[in-house]
């Protein structure tokens, strides 16, 4: 699915951003490799939708120039009271050449190993991805439900890749697996023999006194 942003070129900088914010829209840039940096407007309803469905990692084309452009959103600013998106950073791909990116994880399903009293450690949620930006998955799902018993693992070289996509981490980097959770040993307190303490204190007295 091709997920379209209508764009226009932005004039407004400095202190008539802030209006433009008031007014529901976004400023933005667009830049790449052999691109160079054009000033963007857009509506902010729009692009939170967009960006909902396609993240960092799926293209979004931007319309409404002089052609459009296939584009990663590759940084976005904030709103450190408010909160909210401030601004965005949209980097050109070029057509027909892989991209390296970060894919997310997502992990679904119950890990059967958990009920025997096992702890699931999440060793990555993340992992980095080359390919086509056509081919480039939103994101890649992790099934936990084979991991049956403490012996069980989920590596890189594990997961289900889409055709067209090469995986750049090590094979055999760990991505998820259920530990047994293990009882802390009890240290036990030395018992107190009273009756050597009552004799010691006795015998010092004894020495006192002859003293």
């Amino acid at each position: 699915m091709t997920i379209k942003l209508n764009v226009l070129k932005r004039t407004e900088s400095g202190k008539k951003l802030v209006k433009l914010r008031a007014e529901g829209k976004l400023p933005a840039v667009v830049y790449g490799a052999k691109e160079s940096s054009t000033p963007l407007t857009l509506d902010r309803r729009e692009f939170e939708k967009a960006y909902a469905e396609a993240g960092e990692s799926s293209v979004i084309v931007l319309t409404g120039l002089d052609e459009d452009k296939e584009v990663l959103v590759h940084d976005m600013s904030f709103n450190a009271v408010k909160g909210g998106i401030q601004h965005v950073d949209f980097y050109a791909v070029e057509k027909g050449k892989e991209v390296t990116v970060p894919i997310e994880l997502t992990f679904i399903g119950e890990a059967p190993a958990v009920k025997l009293g096992g702890s699931l450690t999440k060793a990555l949620h993340e992992i980095e991805i080359t390919a086509k930006p056509a081919n480039l998955p939103h994101e890649i799902i992790v099934d936990i439900s084979v991991l049956n018993t403490f012996e069980d693992h989920i590596r890189v070289k594990d997961l289900n890749i889409p055709a067209g996509v090469k995986v750049e981490n090590d094979p055999e980097e760990m991505v998820a697996v259920v530990t047994e959770a293990k009882d802390e040993p009890v240290e036990e307190v030395a018992s107190i023999d009273m009756t050597a303490i009552e004799v010691e204190q006795k015998g010092k007295k004894e020495d006192e006194a002859e003293a």
